[in-house]
């Protein structure tokens, strides 16, 4: 059985991952901040020292590094590439700027974007962090930084991972959704992966 670990996994488990990762052939370890949520781990993206070196077939990774400075967005993914094997992969999603701009640009800052399992969710609270989570004193919800598809796979790239796909996910979704793996792979190893974890064909 392969080990992924699934950092800042909030109250979700497993299922709620990719179809790559939702099967028997992967054992799930939980990391967050929170204690509420039972992590298996406690834990920040930036320092995960409690996890050893080397340890993981691959990590995930929805909607975390953007609750970051942008400095400390090297640290975080250097920590990602370290605690994998080498032939380690990272996925990794969160939102996309450039698409969230636009609908700011079409003077649609406060508008529903989409409706999540929580409520509506509008371009300022994908720009700055969920209002109703940030009203009632989880400040660590707060987006702190952000990124572009370009953006996003330089910052990989430059922080040690050859490998990196980074593709925007259309409609409805605003996201942006990449792996990168720590060893050198072809192009086409790079697209079974992202065919096995990306939730869409791109």
């Amino acid at each position: 059985m392969f080990k992924f670990l699934h950092v800042g996994c909030g109250s979700k488990y497993k299922n709620k991952t990719t179809s790559g990762f939702n099967n028997d052939d992967w054992e799930e370890i939980r990391l967050d901040i929170d204690e509420a949520v039972k992590p298996d781990i406690i834990g920040t993206i930036t320092d995960m020292s409690s996890v050893e070196s080397f340890s993981v077939e691959a990590v995930f990774s929805s909607n975390n590094i953007e609750h970051i400075y942008a400095h400390e967005v090297p640290r975080a993914l250097s920590e990602f590439l370290r605690v994998l094997k080498p032939e380690g992969f990272l996925v990794l999603t969160c939102p996309d700027l450039q698409s969230v701009c636009a609908l700011v640009a079409e003077d649609k800052l406060l508008e529903p974007m989409y409706v999540s399992p929580v409520g509506p969710v509008t371009p300022l609270d994908t720009l700055y962090g969920y209002g109703p989570f940030l009203s009632r004193g989880d400040l660590y919800m707060a987006h702190r930084c952000g990124f572009t598809q370009r953006v996003l796979a330089n910052h990989l790239r430059a922080s040690g991972f050859p490998g990196v796909i980074c593709a925007r996910r259309g409609g409805k979704s605003y996201e942006l959704w990449a792996v990168a793996t720590k060893n050198k792979v072809t192009k086409a190893h790079l697209r079974q992966l992202a065919a096995k974890h990306f939730p869409f064909a791109f």
